[in-house]
């Protein structure tokens, strides 16, 4: 499981992007926020999540806030 930060959260449209640990950006849909709902997310928040892969790039699953139970 990968660590980052929340760096931008389009919520009309109900997707974001995270910032990892190396500085790739994987984008991410609101139906991946396994912790939580896409709502309570907030930019600059630390998450961990799952690498998945994608035609369109890298797209980060199972996200979780950092010290939730499940992370």
């Amino acid at each position: 499981m990968a660590s980052g930060t929340i760096k931008r959260l389009v919520r009309d449209r109900g997707f974001g992007f995270i910032r990892d640990d190396g500085g790739q950006e994987w984008f991410f849909h609101r139906s991946a926020v396994r912790t939580g709902t896409f709502e309570e997310l907030n930019e600059g928040q630390r998450v961990s999540f799952d690498e998945e892969p994608s035609a369109k790039g890298p797209r980060a699953g199972n996200i979780r806030p950092e010290g939730s139970p499940d992370a």
